[in-house]
């Protein structure tokens, strides 16, 4: 990487390595806080729909601008913006100088911004948006009503629920990746709001990076014992205490693995905790050799690691509620009436009275016919290219006036 930190603001004239696009060549840049060496879904996103265009819309020059450790340019299309880390943030930064992030979307001239929060990044994305007379999409991949009367305490979700949607109403195409955030986001006013669900990397994420024998042995488990596993940070809203209060439940022979919850995931004689795994492919061997796939989140805005799971091959048990829901039904996996130990563990059982090679099989099926990447980035070219009027997104329909 390229640090080209300096201890004086942030200029147009900063970061000479940014090299300027020939002039065909449509810019959109990706701003958003939810990115962290160790976050998932939206990283997850955001590099793949990097990797889509570079491989389908060669016209269309990607960026990525996001908190770090310092400001710098990677030579490959990432600006980070120094941001101080988060306390027990999981290696999240909150970025705080709305000016400073606004002067690098302008540096970058895009022709349109996508902005993946309502924070910092989201607001300086809709000020750059106005200055530079460009659209601004604003991806929503995060409740912050039902967060905060998680958090905070009930009476905490009408407010933020107001102030969520009155950023999101700024947007000139608000996009949620499940129908779900989509009605939510609609109840709130945000009338412009579409439901696009993410998709899955299927040759990745794939039944044959499977080694149940290997698993087994690195976690000090007999053959014949049925390995439950969620991938995921240790969150108060991913409900990982339901997850260990059903396998308690269940006891002999469940066991339960959680991913990437490292040290954070609740202690019992039934889970076992490995910390966060970097290279995606080993992700995937650790999830196809496991026997189901478990979320008690009710309240998940999409879930993608749902939706990886379901590549491996592995059936899922989640909750009749939130985002999950959309993607599990009974042909997949099973899901339990809400989100309790008792009823998680009647899913669980119901779950491994059928037959588990079947069900894993169909959930593999579904993430291949409905999930693709390709159907996903061509939706979101059309919107993009509905909004810009430029060709090069593959999606012209009609030229926006500002």
């Amino acid at each position: 990487m390229t640090d080209t930190r300096t201890d004086r603001p942030l200029g147009l004239g900063s970061f000479s390595a940014e090299i300027d696009p020939p002039l065909d060549t449509v810019r959109l840049v990706d701003t958003t806080m939810l990115y962290a060496p160790r976050s998932g879904g939206v990283r997850r996103y955001l590099s793949s729909k990097r990797a889509w265009l570079a491989a389908n819309r060669p016209a269309v020059r990607h960026t990525l601008v996001v908190p770090g450790a310092r400001d710098s340019y990677d030579g490959n299309g990432r600006v980070s913006i120094y941001a101080a880390p988060l306390p027990f943030g999981a290696g999240y930064r909150w970025p705080v100088v709305k000016a400073a992030w606004m002067e690098r979307l302008i540096r970058q001239r895009p022709d349109i911004i996508e902005a993946g929060d309502p924070y910092t990044p989201g607001l300086a994305a809709l000020r750059a948006g106005d200055a530079l007379g460009v659209p601004v999409v604003g991806f929503c991949h995060t409740d912050l009503g039902k967060l905060a009367a998680l958090h905070i305490g009930e009476w905490a979700e009408k407010p933020v629920q107001k102030r969520w949607a009155a950023v999101y109403r700024q947007f000139d195409q608000a996009v949620a990746p499940s129908r779900f955030i989509a009605g939510r986001l609609i109840e709130a006013g945000v009338h412009n709001a579409i439901g696009l669900p993410l998709g899955v990397d299927t040759e990745l994420f794939h039944p044959s990076r499977a080694d149940r024998d290997a698993l087994r042995r690195r976690l000090g488990l007999a053959p014949d014992e049925k390995l439950l596993v969620f991938a995921g940070r240790p969150a108060r809203e991913k409900r990982l205490d339901v997850l260990v209060g059903a396998v308690e439940r269940l006891g002999v022979p469940y066991k339960l693995l959680f991913v990437g919850a490292g040290g954070g995931a609740p202690i019992s004689d039934r889970a076992l905790s490995l910390d966060y795994v970097r290279d995606p492919a080993e992700l995937a061997g650790i999830l196809a050799s496991c026997d189901a796939f478990v979320h008690a989140n009710d309240n998940e805005p999409f879930g993608l690691i749902v939706l990886e799971a379901m590549a491996c091959g592995l059936p899922v048990v989640g909750v009749a509620a939130g985002g999950v829901a959309e993607s599990v039904d009974g042909a997949v996996g099973e899901l339990a009436v809400r989100s309790e130990p008792g009823a998680f563990a009647e899913a669980i059982e119901a779950l491994f009275a059928r037959d588990l090679a079947a069900v894993g099989a169909a959930a593999r099926r579904r993430a291949m016919e409905r999930h693709g990447w390709d159907a996903v980035f061509r939706q979101l070219c059309f919107i993009y290219g509905g909004l810009t009027g430029r060709s090069a997104f593959g999606g012209l329909s009609h030229l926006r006036n500002h």
